[in-house]
């Protein structure tokens, strides 16, 4: 793309300056927000801290498994 080709065009009606602002506003914050990276994954460390979705099952060495991380 050259420096004199437009990021984008009206094709219909005439928008005022501030409509005009506004729409490249948000077309720039959506083109940030689709580059930007997402969070990294928790570490297996941080997992294990946390309480277990389900609740272990009663049974023999029930309370072995209660212990470990899942």
């Amino acid at each position: 793309m050259s420096a004199e080709e437009p990021l984008f065009r009206v094709v219909r009606g005439t928008p005022t300056a501030e409509e005009l602002a506004a729409l490249t506003g948000v077309l720039t914050s959506r083109s940030l927000s689709t580059t930007t990276p997402s969070p990294p994954a928790p570490s297996t460390w941080a997992r294990s801290a946390r309480p277990a979705a389900t609740a272990p099952t009663p049974g023999p060495n029930a309370w072995r498994s209660s212990g470990l991380p899942r």
